[in-house]
């Protein structure tokens, strides 16, 4: 999941990317023409949502499970009011500061990520707030997912056109945010579109991303995916 805003009305140029990310993807070492791998983190490669939920339990919130949004689904315990807009944010805020290093790995995808790693180079997309990059570094690493990160800000189709362009290769994209398959859609539209929303609870209450090519249910499931698709590039 992300919980950063979509670009600001006053930055019209959809393609536009903050200094912060430009610098990361500068950084980068790619090897040209080598298929590319770009995954998300949060209930992708982590199980953002158990996560989340024990952190408001200790916060005397809850999330309602109402329907796909952050937004007027934490609420208040004590008398079910949702959580006001402008405390939304802080409280997230606090969450990726707390928990960020202690989330779990989702299910079979270190696993996954270090068969196909071998004919594909691997990075991790992630709306992670900035201060928190070396926490989810760190996990990463802890969880045998030690690859390249790109703190990401808004919709992740500037980012990922920037990295095709590096690369001139085949590039798959897997994301659980309808938005940021849109922006690449848009953006990058060579890349192939893998919609994965690693929480069963959160997945059921929503239906596969328009602008994907696939929706998978599991690790396994996209890594047979994936393959197909290399052997046939």
């Amino acid at each position: 999941m992300t919980f950063q805003h979509q670009m600001s009305p006053k930055s019209p140029d959809p393609t536009a990317l903050p200094a912060p990310v430009a610098e990361q993807l500068a950084a980068l070492a790619l090897r040209r023409g080598r298929p590319l791998l770009i995954v998300d983190a949060d209930e992708v490669l982590f199980y953002f949502m158990r996560g989340l939920e024990r952190f408001l339990e200790s916060r005397n919130l809850y999330f309602d499970w109402a329907s796909y949004a952050l937004h007027g689904n934490i609420r208040q315990r004590a008398d079910n009011a949702p959580v006001a807009a402008e405390i939304l944010h802080p409280l997230l805020q606090r969450f990726f500061a707390e928990a960020t290093e202690e989330l779990e790995p989702v299910d079979g995808a270190a696993q996954a990520l270090a068969v196909l790693s071998e004919t594909a180079q691997v990075v991790v997309l992630s709306n992670v707030p900035m201060p928190a990059r070396a926490a989810r570094l760190r996990a990463l690493a802890r969880h045998g997912m030690d690859f390249p990160l790109i703190a990401n800000t808004g919709p992740k189709g500037p980012a990922v056109a920037v990295l095709l362009r590096q690369v001139m290769a085949p590039a798959v994209f897997i994301d659980d945010i309808p938005h940021n398959h849109k922006s690449v859609a848009e953006l990058a539209p060579a890349t192939h579109r893998l919609h994965y929303i690693a929480d069963t609870r959160l997945a059921a209450l929503l239906g596969p991303a328009p602008d994907c090519h696939h929706r998978a249910e599991t690790w396994p499931d996209m890594q047979q995916h994936i393959q197909a698709l290399l052997t046939q590039t």
